[in-house]
């Protein structure tokens, strides 16, 4: 195991945290620390101009003077940011930022970021996360005019490009659903054939839009297999969203917000199951992450190493991460765990902090 980087952005800043050669992590003093951070990207990629040091992302909320996105390319010690707003809704929109939901660098453009906020929209950075321009159309879709904010407001909080073809991802927004396109944002298509979406009247509760999607993930090796939490279910697609079966039935609950794919095994997916009343609490009380290996034909509850009684340890929907590097995620109430044999024991890597939005890792 070599060096890990856990980054965990907080309500009240930005928490970095290290291990070397899989020893425990060592949490490092607080950045931005009166200030939200509800998205962060660890960009390790090698760059047009030769470049390899990995650049952290973090998306940032300012208060008074508004969101923003600064970057760090020596691991947190010094943070730079645009000469200008990094994201700005251009002035015919009559739009402005609410906050950055999102950063995802591209994993086919060495230099492209994606960036998905709200209200509802995708910028493109075509400068490893720099500045970025909107992208028209999908903010010109007519869908987007009747899209309906969610409890957590319009945002667009999944990006998933293509490993391989630039031209081809996908996005999702909450209440929007789930989006594709496959001429490099040109135009977008709703993919959500399979959905159901309870609160609609009978007969109409599988839209062509406006599904209350809280997370989709997919794996590199397999792009056209995605999996799906949404507020009604659990799902996954074989067709890059083509059409969605149920995979939840058997969970607890199929109520939550987070989901993700297992770094190396395309069919292992995990998520954070939660009561679908108003408390949104682990169900039980019982911390525990569900692991699928079956592509969500069954589902095993893993909770060695986490407390039995977890009365508010709700995750948000990007609380949780996995990665080369284990598998990590933060809770509501500021506890944040990691497990490097796949969910099988878990260790607790911070305790404490403000409540989690964001984590992400990476091996150094």
């Amino acid at each position: 195991m070599g060096d890990a980087l856990l980054a965990v952005g907080t309500r009240k800043g930005l928490f970095l945290a290290r291990s070397t050669g899989g020893g425990p992590f060592e949490v490092e003093p607080v950045r931005f620390s009166t200030i939200g951070v509800p998205s962060v990207a660890l960009d390790t990629r090698a760059t047009d101009s030769g470049g390899s040091a990995p650049r952290i992302l973090a998306g940032i909320e300012y208060g008074h003077f508004g969101p923003s996105v600064m970057w760090s390319d020596d691991l947190g010690a010094t943070w730079q940011e645009a000469d200008r707003p990094p994201i700005a809704f251009p002035e015919e929109t009559g739009a402005a930022l609410a906050r950055v939901w999102q950063l995802t660098p591209s994993p086919s453009e060495p230099d492209v970021v994606w960036a998905g906020v709200e209200p509802g929209a995708l910028f493109r950075s075509e400068d490893r996360g720099a500045t970025y321009s909107l992208v028209e159309g999908l903010w010109n879709h007519p869908h987007r005019a009747r899209w309906q904010p969610g409890g957590g407001g319009l945002c667009m909080h999944t990006v998933l490009p293509h490993p391989t073809d630039p031209k081809t991802m996908g996005v999702a927004v909450s209440t929007g659903g789930f989006y594709r396109s496959t001429d490099a944002g040109a135009s977008w298509e709703a993919a959500n054939q399979g959905i159901r979406a309870p609160f609609m009247p009978e007969g109409s509760q599988y839209p062509e839009y406006g599904q209350c999607v809280h997370k989709v993930a997919m794996h590199p090796a397999r792009p056209e297999r995605l999996f799906l939490q949404h507020h009604f279910g659990v799902y996954r697609s074989d067709d890059f969203g083509g059409s969605w079966t149920s995979i939840g039935d058997t969970l607890p609950s199929d109520f939550g917000f987070p989901l993700v794919v297992h770094p190396e095994r395309p069919d292992t997916v995990y998520v954070f199951p939660l009561t679908a009343d108003m408390d949104r609490t682990p169900v039980d009380h019982r911390c525990r992450v569900y692991r699928s290996d079956d592509a969500g034909e069954s589902w095993q509850a893993l909770s060695d190493g986490l407390p039995e009684d977890a009365v508010h340890a709700s995750v948000l929907r990007d609380a949780m991460c996995a990665s080369p590097a284990g598998v990590f995620f933060g809770t509501r109430d500021g506890e944040v765990y990691g497990s490097r044999d796949d969910g099988e024991s878990w260790f607790t890597v911070a305790r404490h902090l403000p409540d989690v939005l964001t984590v992400r890792a990476a091996l150094l």
